[in-house]
């Protein structure tokens, strides 16, 4: 059985990884609120613990695995998002525009998570779909005595657990100060934390003990947890702003209704954008959906997201991406047709590492090196890169000096393609270390009209006078 280490935030050190239970392998990553299309930053936990549980899959074996990743569609983002829409003129009462705005921003979510490669979870389940689930956990806190109705509200006595703070390293005196807590004169303590409020008639809610309302955010997650995975299970995970208070309250009231809860949680680090926090403030603030309509490939966006490793910040270039794209144009080239072939041992090891994923880049750039396709094909595999499923994009296209093939001449579309195919084919010939035939077809080429140079980063193929388009054909 491979071995497994992971950084526990909980303990703040590497550990073995040890499921509870090795036929069910159980992992809960926080998903979207779900009120506008997903930034760059969105993107970065959903590519990065798919990862993982690529990983889990090939480890345990994909059905003893099971990933449930959320959705937010009730929260007061998504309820402005729908009076800015309802002020502006559109149709439909208010409660309509809200389910209006989150069916289709989920919808958006989900396309453009699968854009960039990422396996559907499991289950995907959606706040809305366990509002019963909710109360019943709220009224179980409120029989231990660890929350309290007030003013229509139901808040979490943050005292009560006395191991409050632990997983952010942060006493709840220190918390206070400077602390992102809602001040309001029902509560008991400034820390204390929402579970339930008030909903407004022409808002979604629904009807309660405490009044007709909806559910705080943090609820949401350990009541869907519990249902889908049970009182414990082995991964939480999500991006480090979400420790606190989000991860920190989830553990509080979990915990309080005698739920061993997560056992290892991990965390990413957050993303900058040219060496800069994003924000629109700066202007380079975009979203997943912008970098695909600008023409970014989705595997291109992963490529650099798996570059860095899950616990540094990321640093978003265009630099970057060009590189990543020239990579995996030159990859693909290598792995095309490439029999599947077992994931080599270097790179589960490195995944098995903590999620290193830029040392099993390091490593495919070696099996590519050396020609070993089938490998190649099964580490981009292992990390969502070479498959069918981002393989949409013009990969083969003539490119410029940062590509593959760069087509030197005055010919058409039609002349560029052969220029590449052939040139392409020349690459992996070299690159095989079959040189006889790389030099036959360098020969027959050439007496086609086009001259084949390896300029390390790109091959040049030039066309000349005696350029043959019949005689390439049969060439490719």
């Amino acid at each position: 059985m491979t071995e497994i280490t992971l950084y526990n935030t909980a303990t703040r050190r590497k550990e073995l990884f040890e499921p509870l239970d090795p036929t069910n392998v159980r992992m809960y990553v926080c998903g979207p609120t779900v009120y506008d299309r997903a930034h760059l930053g969105n993107a970065r936990p959903a590519v990065v613990f798919d990862v993982l549980y690529r990983h889990l899959r090939h480890a345990y074996g994909a059905d003893h695995v099971k990933y449930v990743r959320n959705i937010t569609d009730i929260d007061d983002k998504i309820n402005a998002t729908a009076l800015a829409r309802k002020n502006a003129g559109a149709e439909g009462t208010l409660e309509e525009l809200v389910h209006e705005r989150s069916d289709q921003t989920m919808a958006w979510y989900l396309e453009d998570m699968a854009a960039l490669g990422n396996l559907m979870p499991d289950h995907s389940p959606r706040a809305t779909q366990y509002i019963d689930e909710m109360k019943a956990m709220i009224e179980g806190l409120i029989a231990r005595d660890h929350a309290y109705e007030a003013e229509g509200h139901v808040l979490f006595r943050v005292r009560s657990y006395a191991d409050y703070g632990k997983l952010s390293g942060r006493s709840v005196d220190d918390m206070i100060a400077g602390a992102r807590v809602e001040v309001a004169p029902y509560k008991e303590d400034p820390m204390d934390f929402v579970l339930w409020k008030p909903s407004t008639d022409d808002l979604p809610g629904w009807d309660s003990p405490w009044g007709r309302g909806r559910p705080g955010w943090h609820i949401e997650c350990s009541a869907m947890a519990y249902e889908l995975l049970g009182s414990s299970f082995d991964i939480h995970a999500g991006g480090n702003d979400l420790t606190f208070p989000h991860h920190e309250n989830e553990i509080a009231q979990s915990r309080c209704m005698g739920h061993d809860f997560a056992r290892v949680w991990l965390h990413n680090e957050m993303l900058q954008v040219e060496g800069k926090k994003m924000s629109k403030s700066l202007g380079n603030f975009f979203t997943v959906r912008d970098l695909l309509d600008q023409g970014v490939p989705g595997e291109v966006i992963r490529f650099v997201m798996l570059s860095t490793h899950y616990r540094k910040p990321m640093d978003w270039t265009k630099g970057k991406a060009r590189e990543a794209e020239a990579t995996l144009r030159k990859w693909r080239a290598i792995a095309e047709g490439a029999d599947d072939g077992r994931v080599p041992k270097a790179v589960v090891d490195a995944v098995s590492e903590d999620l290193n994923t830029p040392q099993v880049l390091t490593e495919m750039r070696r099996l590519a090196k050396v020609g070993d396709r089938s490998g190649l094909k099964a580490a981009g595999s292992l990390l969502g890169l070479l498959g069918d499923a981002l393989s949409d994009w013009d990969w083969r296209r003539v490119m410029t000096s940062d590509g593959v093939v760069q087509f030197i001449g005055d010919g058409d579309e039609r002349h560029g393609a052969l220029a590449r195919d052939v040139g392409s084919k020349w690459m992996r010939l070299r690159i095989e270390k079959n040189y006889p035939e790389a030099d036959n077809l360098k020969a027959a080429a050439e007496a086609a009209g086009l001259l084949l140079r390896d300029m390390k980063t790109v091959v040049q193929a030039e066309m000349t006078s005696a350029f043959n388009p019949a005689k390439l054909e049969a060439l490719k």
